[in-house]
């Protein structure tokens, strides 16, 4: 049985951590804002934007939790490759592959219930802390708020069990450990082998189908009530579900192209083969900078459509929507900052889970600077390999991210009364070149430390790790 060790955990719970205070934060401040709007002698009597409030927050609660999860089964993921002699070893003396899995589960309900209870303190802290700076500025008017109420149980728990079930998931490759990988090699999953499992492939292509369906169904529904969002946020997460289970078959296109624009030195070419050769240990590195890059031009995208289309019916309909616009401001605000607590958690696991791969590769390493590669080429080939992951995930993230932002805007403003009921898409330019600057500082961050630590490291020493 493995023991907990809280180093290694530390990313998971910080990831748990944040998705619970992404989400208690956002229903206290939410709140916060019905309170604020009912109480107003204008806005009070439409209760068009309270409802659009109400729905928006559990839809971001949901993109918080679903976040938390595919960073956290990632990063398990990456745990249990690095674990994979231990788990063949704990075999070979007796252990089932059974008992290791219900293990490393365990290891995932202990991080959850940590995660989910600091979590649960920080975001009313922030909670709080937005409220009284709207106070303090006038923003908001001083009024008898509530922090502690019975929902807020909803996203602690959302995070305690996913964060579980995330562990569970990510500790699959438990299974298929086998008790000869003890005395023998024990790699990651190569190109033919992931190619080679048709179920999960298969599975991948109609999850990202159905999911596109019910896009497409909730934009029409938008047409007519704004709860079409729903629709569309279900969706939106099954096929971004699709997207994840196969990006082993995304991931190794977008890096070929990739790899091209970063040069012919031996340090180049060996990062685009590094990156494509392994294609799961690549996805579980991108997929949380596609999460992180996808979330906010999403969010960007569908606040653009937001605004336009309440000036829009402003516009059509002054009375009905007279000082709507102080409202708007607060919201989008608002929701700005809880935004970026989900880029936040997806910056960690891709952060994380690079660096985890930096270091369990010690003994390739260690055989490149054997053969004649320096430790400057060494750090230049991590930080290429970094640069041309983190490339692809930016590219995919603003194109699924616009997208996805645009289908939102589009079911949740359709059939606002004024409006055309077409959402024209908003390309935030300047959320986007924020995001190029983040990816170079994340790309920097992920590479560096690791690929310093490796190459302190004598190549016969590192040829003997295990």
């Amino acid at each position: 049985m493995n023991r907990f060790s809280f180093r290694e955990h530390v990313p998971s719970i910080l990831v748990a951590g944040l998705s619970a205070a992404f989400g208690v934060a956002l229903l206290q401040t939410t709140a916060a804002l019905t309170v604020s709007i009912d109480a107003d002698s204008v806005t009070g009597r439409s209760h068009t934007v309270a409802l659009l409030l109400f729905v928006l927050a559990f839809v971001f609660i949901a993109i918080a939790v679903y976040v938390g999860a595919v960073v956290t089964s990632n990063t398990f993921a990456t745990i249990i490759a690095g674990r994979t002699r231990t788990i063949a070893l704990l075999r070979l003396i007796g252990s089932s592959a059974a008992a290791q899995r219900r293990s490393v589960a365990r290891e995932g309900l202990l991080v959850g219930v940590i995660g989910g209870v600091l979590g649960a303190v920080l975001g009313t802290v922030l909670a709080w802390a937005l409220v009284s700076i709207g106070e303090a500025t006038g923003a908001l008017p001083k009024l008898a708020y509530q922090y502690a109420t019975p929902v807020l149980l909803v996203p602690i728990v959302g995070v305690v069990l996913t964060t579980w079930l995330a562990s569970w998931i990510g500790s699959r490759r438990v299974l298929t450990v086998s008790p000869m990988q003890a005395i023998g090699a024990a790699g990651e999953l190569s190109r033919d082998e992931t190619m080679a499992r048709r179920g999960r492939n298969a599975a991948a292509i109609v999850l990202f189908a159905v999911g596109i369906a019910l896009l497409v169904l909730g934009v029409i529904v938008g047409l007519i009530t704004p709860f079409g969002v729903l629709i569309g946020l279900v969706g939106g997460i099954v096929s971004f579900s699709g997207l994840v289970l196969g990006a082993h078959l995304v991931m190794p296109v977008a890096l070929r192209v990739v790899g091209r624009a970063f040069g012919r030195s031996a340090a180049s070419r060996l990062a685009a083969e590094n990156a494509v050769r392994n294609p799961e240990r690549s996805s579980r590195s991108t997929i949380g900078l596609v999460i992180g890059v996808t979330l906010v031009t999403m969010f960007a995208v569908a606040i653009g459509g937001y605004e336009q289309m309440l000036n829009a019916a402003q516009a059509a309909d002054p009375t009905r929507y007279q000082g709507i616009q102080t409202q708007l401001n607060i919201t989008v605000t608002v929701f700005s900052v809880l935004t970026g607590f989900s880029a936040l958690i997806a910056a960690v696991g891709m952060v994380n889970n690079l660096s985890l791969s930096v270091l369990q590769r010690t003994r390739e390493l260690g055989l490149l600077r054997a053969l004649g590669f320096t430790g400057r080429q060494v750090r230049a080939m991590i930080l290429a390999e970094s640069a041309q992951l983190t490339t692809a995930a930016v590219v995919l993230g603003l194109i699924l991210g616009a997208f996805y932002g645009w289908a939102g805007a589009q079911s949740l403003l359709g059939s606002i009364d004024g409006s055309s009921g077409l959402v024209v898409p908003v390309f935030p330019w300047l959320v986007i070149a924020i995001i190029v600057v983040a990816a170079i500082i994340l790309t920097i961050v992920a590479s560096v430390a690791p690929s310093r630590r490796a190459t302190r490291v004598a190549p016969v020493t590192a040829l003997a790790v295990e």
